[in-house]
């Protein structure tokens, strides 16, 4: 699958959920992240239509078994941070996000208390 293939059916996805119909956008989102497991940018958007329907543990497997470009660090540990907090992990959740902090700011400028 070309890039231009790919980046055409995760914008038909987004129209699909900005229309109010997440299970096709998760149909065409699941065939990508089928096609290649590893590619963040389709993993991403799968776990978030997967916390939409409650399913922490799933968007944790898809979360773990992705390489996300540095670009969407961010997004990594919010999904993730949100996945562990919905399957019980607070504090692994909590853990989660200092680590990005510290890795964007530093440990000493970290706003989250140790």
């Amino acid at each position: 699958m070309t890039a231009e293939e790919r980046q055409f059916l995760l914008t038909a996805a987004w129209l699909f959920v900005r229309h109010g119909q997440p299970h096709r956008a998760r149909a065409l989102v699941e065939a990508l992240t089928e096609a290649d497991p590893r590619d963040g940018v389709s993993a991403a958007a799968l776990a978030e239509l997967m916390l939409s329907d409650g399913e922490g543990f799933e968007a944790l497997k898809v979360l773990r078994s992705a390489d996300f470009p540095p670009e969407l660090a961010r997004a990594e540990a919010v999904l993730e941070t949100r996945a562990l907090a919905m399957t019980g992990r607070e504090a692994d959740g909590a853990r989660r996000w200092k680590r990005f902090l510290e890795s964007r700011k530093g440990k000493d400028r970290s706003w989250i208390a140790q």
